[in-house]
């Protein structure tokens, strides 16, 4: 059976089921277990002659460290350092990306909701870095703290998320030297799921390993992973200071990094895919190989964010099918190397959600799940190329993933002995819907999405002519009605709360943004 429908095929009667039906389910799903075959549309020659070209970018083009500690690091591991450009050897490339996990166990606040991570094993992510919201009421504004409450809210109670991510939203009213400490709690109180951690800077980054230090406690942080953070790299071939700090902060505590090249293709790229895709294959492993450098046997995953650049505009675009066949390749070029990697999910370019928001991002989805993606990031609420988290966006791309995941799944077997019997019950010329196999089976036979309205015209005439928009906004509130804080220990409450006083004394109010992707 699979694990999206084992709560609805418990035994009860039809009356059981139908209450069952009745009450709302936020039980979160288990890590996505993959039964689809990857798409992959290189030949093991076309996956050799991408490596080679990253290893010769390596060797012959470098990379620039803007950071001294790392180019002093690199130095002692044995790579070339010319100034801040840092030539690696590929057989020192191979050597220290062998020592990373193909996978492991993220450990959450509540033991119940940690997950299986890499091979197979995917999870959902919502998006984050939002400088803008559309309000449970469609109005784009600036984001509060207690926006950003809401939607980790939204994202506990959201099936198909496995994480809340962090800041889904900047908290515009918090100062933004004290804001990674606000967002952090955020992630911690308003959800017992696993949470990203900010990277903004190398203290903001060991500030966030000393909360999680508070919530789970060291111990437990050498075990496993208990939060994810992300590095950007500035391509071409640039890694800075800011993103490295914050590495170093991550794996030294043998937390786990996202190494993401920043691709703008055709503008920080090569205007073509393949070349695209060789030169943020050497970025990524470029990053990967300093985590090892770091701490041997850390954690990290390959990354990257992915968009084309219009010619005509040079905007960011979304949904393109070039976007597509790079996350095809990417896939196998993280598994050539035998490491989980990240990609972006549901993306929207659209100013509204619109039919344009939803094209780009069943689009991108589709592919991310046959390119068989392990941190399946920005699921939830991306829109205007990341300029704001839609509410109604983010609750439909929250199915959109319940979705996405019985598709993964591949087809079920479990019942297939039964179904053929009632194809002989019901005989030529029947009807299966009241044959006990259907009563039995249908709450997981087909997924039926709240969010989309299938009733015919007259009906949806009669209850109002909702638009998608407004269906969202109305299950948002009616979920944010229904939420249940996951409460937290009194005393590790209280001492993050204790630890957030004491660095908003200690750190300097400053105004800027900063935002990830």
């Amino acid at each position: 059976m699979s694990d999206l429908s084992i709560r609805t095929a418990r035994a009860g009667g039809r009356g059981a089921r139908r209450a069952m039906r009745a009450a709302p389910d936020f039980e979160m799903l288990p890590s996505l277990k993959r039964g689809l075959p990857e798409c992959e549309p290189m030949t093991p020659e076309q996956v050799r002659r991408i490596d080679e070209a990253s290893m010769a970018i390596l060797e012959e083009v470098g990379v620039i460290f803007r950071d001294e500690i790392a180019l002093a690091d690199w130095k002692r591991a044995g790579a070339k350092v010319v100034g801040e450009r840092v030539y690696l050897d590929r057989h020192l490339v191979r050597e220290l990306i062998s020592t990373i996990p193909s996978g492991w166990s993220y450990r959450a606040r509540n033991p119940e909701k940690s997950l299986p991570f890499g091979g197979k094993h995917s999870i959902f992510v919502p998006m984050t870095g939002a400088p803008f919201i559309r309000d449970l009421d469609d109005v784009r504004r600036w984001p509060t703290i207690a926006d950003l409450n809401m939607f980790h809210k939204l994202a506990h109670m959201s099936p198909a998320l496995h994480s809340t991510a962090h800041h889904i939203v900047e908290p515009m009213d918090i100062k933004v030297s004290h804001r990674h400490l606000h967002i952090t709690y955020s992630s911690m109180k308003h959800s017992d799921k696993t949470f990203m951690g900010m990277t903004t800077s190398g203290k903001n980054a060991e500030d966030v390993m000393a909360m999680c230090e508070i919530l789970f406690g060291r111990e437990a942080m050498e075990e496993t992973p208990v939060t994810t953070g992300n590095c950007n790299g500035n391509s071409p071939l640039v890694w800075d200071e800011t993103m490295l700090s914050a590495m170093r902060a991550f794996v030294k505590r043998k937390q786990p990094v996202l190494c993401s090249p920043f691709v703008l293709g055709g503008a920080n790229t090569p205007a073509s895919v393949a070349p695209a895709v060789a030169q943020l294959n050497a970025e990524a492993l470029s990053a990967l190989a300093y985590t090892q450098v770091i701490r041997k046997g850390a954690p990290a995953i390959y990354g990257h964010y992915l968009s084309t650049v219009s010619m005509k505009s040079g905007a960011p675009m979304a949904g393109t099918p070039e976007i597509s066949l790079m996350n095809f390749m990417i896939g196998q070029m993280a598994r050539f190397y035998g490491v989980p990697w990240r990609t972006s999910n549901l993306l929207g370019g659209a100013k509204t959600f619109d039919a344009q928001a939803g094209y780009e991002s069943a689009m991108t989805m589709n592919a991310v799940l046959h390119a068989g993606a392990n941190y399946i990031w920005h699921s939830a609420g991306w829109n205007e190329a990341g300029m704001h988290c839609s509410t109604a966006k983010f609750v439909v791309d929250a199915e959109m993933c319940a979705m996405g995941y019985r598709m993964a799944e591949g087809p079920r077997w479990d019942d297939f002995d039964e179904a053929m019997g009632a194809v002989r019950d019901v005989g030529p010329g029947g009807h299966y819907l009241g044959h006990p196999h259907t009563l039995e089976n249908f709450e997981r036979a087909f997924f039926m999405p709240k969010m989309f309205d299938n009733n015919s015209i007259e009906q949806w005439q009669a209850e109002g002519s909702v638009e998608i928009t407004e269906r969202a906004l109305t299950h948002a509130k009616k979920l944010l009605a229904d939420y249940e804080e996951p409460k937290l220990d009194d005393g590790v409450n209280e001492a993050l709360l204790d630890y957030i006083a004491r660095r908003e004394r200690e750190i300097p109010a400053v105004d800027e943004l900063n935002t990830e992707h």
